[in-house]
């Protein structure tokens, strides 16, 4: 997509928008259908199946290294469990990031439109995502993981001084990457029930935040400023950054008897690796190049990042 700012062409851009109104009440009609409470749709009294796996083996950080062909199988699978906390416990921190994002939006805005109803909507839809990754947590018996504290506290800064570009930006980057991986866990019946359950409701509900984020980014690189679109692009890169770090903590190596720098060393060399987290980006990063996202600066950090081949 050519982000333009002639007269003319601008106004045949956003005649190409969906109206925002209409997206936001297509959106609230399926929130009304298709919206869940987990703590009663799941079992959480269930006992955990002791041969089935919290995460798929193939979107375990050292599958397929050679220290992961060394693993008993006992191991690789407690391995898989504290990476599922560890997902969990960077959604938690990313979703109530996202909070104070949406909050932000829609403060100056008519409360009763239908764009701000449905930013509250998805606010209740993420309180209730963070209360059920972290009861997962508890129920599957491991640590809490949290980001660093220099990232915790650059989150901090991002969420106060964000652009609104920059906000739906970076909002995609902490969605859509776990919806995919999500998206190969609920149908898998290798994974526990428990872990399937979260996951679908998770897939089902953030797909609505998806498009919320995606037609808002569309809109407002059509009409931001030049100097707007270019922070964007390298607050998304920064943020892209942060965020392939911060994906798995590498604690839960220590945790499950690794050596950390080893498997460090062998999850950065890991071909494997790379394509599962370049595959799982990739729908991303297509949409993010369409809207003028990954220009210069930018576009050099996403790479540098690992996630954009």
């Amino acid at each position: 997509m050519t982000v333009v700012t002639d007269g003319a062409v601008l106004r045949d851009a956003l005649g190409l928008l969906k109206d925002r109104e209409e997206v936001a009440e297509r959106l609230l009609e399926a929130s009304v259908k298709h919206s869940f409470d987990p703590d009663t749709e799941l079992d959480w009294d269930a006992p955990p199946a002791p041969d089935k796996w919290f995460w798929p083996p193939e979107l375990v950080s050292l599958y397929d290294t050679p220290l992961w062909r060394r693993m008993p199988e006992e191991q690789r699978m407690d391995l898989a469990r504290h990476e599922a906390a560890s997902l969990a416990s960077l959604g938690i921190w990313f979703e109530i990031i996202l909070m104070q994002l949406l909050v932000r939006h829609i403060y100056d805005m008519p409360v009763t439109s239908a764009h701000v109803q449905y930013a509250l909507t998805e606010i209740g839809d993420e309180t209730r995502h963070s209360k059920m990754f972290a009861r997962l947590i508890r129920t599957s018996g491991t640590p809490t993981y949290a980001v660093t504290r220099l990232h915790h506290n650059m989150a901090r800064v991002m969420k106060t001084i964000s652009t609104t570009p920059g906000s739906f930006a970076s909002t995609l980057l902490g969605e859509e990457i776990l919806d995919w991986m999500q998206r190969l866990t609920f149908p898998d019946e290798r994974v526990q029930p428990l872990v399937r359950g979260v996951t679908r409701i998770h897939v089902v509900e953030e797909a609505r935040h998806v498009r919320y984020a995606r037609e808002e980014l569309r809109r407002q690189m059509v009409t931001a400023p030049a100097w707007q679109r270019r922070l964007v692009g390298v607050t998304s890169g920064q943020s892209a950054q942060v965020f392939a770090l911060s994906f798995v903590n590498p604690k839960v190596y220590t945790d499950v008897g690794l050596d950390r720098a080893e498997a460090v060393a062998q999850v950065r060399a890991s071909g494997h690796r790379r394509e599962v987290m370049q595959t799982g980006a990739k729908r991303l990063t297509d949409f993010l190049d369409d809207v003028g996202v990954l220009r210069g600066a930018g576009r050099r950090m996403w790479r540098s990042s690992g996630l954009l081949a």
